[in-house]
């Protein structure tokens, strides 16, 4: 008999459940199947906004929209175009209910478990066609899959070492996204994480216009050094790099800001002549703050209760 077993509402970023229907189907299928909604969870991001993986004698169906995914697993032979006309009226309640101020701060996990009232009732009406006939229009989600077809996950690209990201841009062709390759998520970004930033651009800056100075008076006066202008330079693009450690995850990225910040300091030991000690103590201190807010910014991880 085909029918939908379950489904489920899941933040991208992170893969966070934030509702799931109550299942009493308990068959070795079926709980592998949900081991494969975990392992889809975490890869959200990196995958377009409608796909579809054949596990065996079920079918998982996802759409993702304004950060949340909706998924569903269905008997294999559970027609597509009802799928996803299911999955469809599922975000369309959902974004209505809650707004995306409340998604994106939710912390624990299942914290709108009170959706999967509205997820049951849904299930069983598509459960049953013959209420179906009257109350849903197939024709536009029919030519919408036609002219976009949902992307298909093969089980060997769900149990690759490194998930996704291997996928050629041809082989999205159709679903409407390209998923770029993914780097690693870092956590939300803080006040004190936006002023370090605007702080070591206006550090960069400042070094950028003092090193054009200095080559402005160094062709004026022969008798310049020249290192001043490798120091200024220097210290833009260690603010610079500074910048871009904290909004990228990069490996030994810890090791790179403090060693960035050495850099820093060095410059700027080197320019003491050329700054008093307030202009000295700023630099330095900026540079500092940038390596705290760059050492508090880890990549992001599950919660510890994501599985509970």
């Amino acid at each position: 008999m085909s029918m939908i077993l379950s489904a489920s509402v899941v933040r991208v970023r992170d893969g966070l459940p934030l509702s799931a229907s109550t299942d009493y189907e308990q068959s070795m299928g079926v709980q592998q199947c949900r081991k494969y909604f975990k392992t889809l969870s975490k890869k959200l991001a990196q995958l377009p906004d409608r796909c579809m993986l054949k596990a065996g004698q079920y079918n998982i169906n996802f759409i993702s929209s304004l950060g949340v995914s909706y998924m569903m697993l269905c008997t294999e032979n559970y027609p597509s175009v009802l799928a996803f006309c299911f999955l469809d009226e599922l975000q369309k309640e959902f974004i209505t209910t809650y707004n995306m101020m409340r998604t994106n701060t939710a912390i624990r996990p299942y914290c709108f478990i009170e959706f999967d009232n509205f997820i049951q009732r849904t299930k069983q009406r598509y459960n049953n066609p013959r209420s179906l006939s009257t109350k849903i229009n197939l024709a536009d989600m029919q030519t919408e899959i036609k002219l976009r077809p949902p992307y298909q996950i093969s089980m060997s690209e769900l149990g690759s070492t490194n998930g996704f990201a291997h996928l050629s841009a041809a082989e999205f062709k159709g679903t409407g996204k390209i998923s770029a390759a993914p780097h690693q998520r870092l956590e939300a970004v803080t006040l004190p994480g936006i002023v370090s930033f605007i702080l070591s651009l206006l550090c960069g800056a400042l070094n950028l216009i003092r090193g054009f100075h200095a080559i402005e008076s160094l062709l004026q006066n022969e008798g310049e050094d020249f290192s001043y202008v490798i120091a200024f330079f220097l210290g833009t693009a260690a603010c610079l790099y500074q910048c871009y450690l904290f909004l990228y995850c990069t490996g030994w990225r810890n090791v790179k800001s403090f060693l960035t910040f050495g850099l820093i300091c060095l410059c700027n030991m080197y320019l003491y002549e050329l700054r008093n000690l307030w202009q000295l103590f700023f630099h330095v201190t900026v540079g500092a703050f940038s390596a705290l807010q760059i050492r508090l910014r880890q990549p992001q991880g599950k919660s510890p209760d994501y599985n509970v």
